[in-house]
């Protein structure tokens, strides 16, 4: 019934709903956050991350929900077999809109342990988000400047050490960390300016994951390496919500990271950096072609 209403209708409704799903989710999220910020026994502030998932994987199912309802978009959707919310993942994906986060949250929900990030540290003072990303376990980093590091050599290292500590939680706790190995979305201005080698991707940045995989030290061995295909032309969030979205593929690759990368000082040890690096761009020559096969196989 909503799906038939013009597109100038569509998108304000659809809008609208997630920000009324927003809006009684957020207060919830808030109580609960409060009384984990308060009451600091680990056993409770475990117990409050498992019920403030639950109202954040809530929220996601009733944003799909307005997608199912509103949208007449085909989701072809492959290889989510043999997912399951008992393993650690390292999620990658490329990057070419904000839809991304939303296509990935549609596409993971309840398969596998809710999707985080790492974030700065300096984040968690972000007016509202910062304390929901506190509150939900989200790994926050401390990365140090080259410069800084050149003034004070003492620090190397010490980021690392940080972020390991916080990753201790997940140590029982399976958990979904998603990285964008682009850094940001694709745009046909970055692409030109950076001179990119491949013909639907940005040049990947292998740091990133690197730092992930040894600040988990070794408690994450699986990799889904996940293509998002737009086959018809570019779409960002508001054509999607306009009902101008007709396709999306998802192709999900799930694979075993090489035992060589699970722990490595990717700053200081250049054979290491090497290897990962080719690693790293051989994943992106295939995900390129597979961009290309299965763009031209949707037209």
């Amino acid at each position: 019934m909503l799906r038939r209403l013009p597109s100038t209708l569509l998108g304000p409704l659809a809008l609208f709903l997630m920000f009324v799903n927003t809006f009684f989710s957020v207060i919830p999220l808030y109580i609960v956050t409060l009384f984990k910020l308060i009451i600091p026994v680990p056993a409770w502030r475990k117990f409050c991350t498992q019920i403030l998932v639950r109202i954040a994987e809530n929220w996601i199912a009733v944003n799909n929900a307005i997608f199912h309802h509103t949208q007449h978009t085909h989701w072809d959707i492959r290889g989510l077999e043999d997912l399951t919310k008992d393993d650690w993942y390292l999620v990658n994906a490329n990057h070419q809109t904000w839809l991304d986060i939303f296509v990935l949250q549609r596409v993971f929900n309840r398969r596998i342990p809710f999707l985080k990030f790492f974030t700065k540290q300096e984040l968690v003072w972000f007016p509202l988000l910062g304390p929901a990303w506190w509150a939900l376990d989200f790994p926050f980093m401390k990365r140090y400047s080259k410069e800084k590091l050149a003034r004070h050599p003492e620090l190397r290292g010490k980021d690392l050490e940080t972020t390991r500590k916080m990753c201790e939680r997940f140590k029982d706790d399976p958990v979904a960390i998603i990285n964008f190995l682009e850094g940001t979305r694709l745009t046909p201005a970055k692409h030109e300016k950076q001179q990119s080698p491949y013909r639907n991707l940005l040049k990947p940045k292998a740091g990133g994951i690197a730092f992930v995989l040894a600040a988990m030290n070794e408690k994450i061995k699986t990799l889904l390496n996940v293509t998002i295909v737009y086959p018809d032309g570019f779409a960002n969030f508001w054509q999607f919500l306009s009902g101008k979205t007709p396709r999306i593929i998802i192709h999900i690759e799930k694979m075993t990271i090489p035992a060589q990368f699970l722990r490595g000082d990717y700053s200081n040890d250049s054979a290491y950096r090497e290897q990962f690096q080719a690693w790293v761009r051989a994943l992106w020559e295939q995900k390129d072609t597979l961009i290309e096969a299965l763009t031209n196989g949707a037209n």
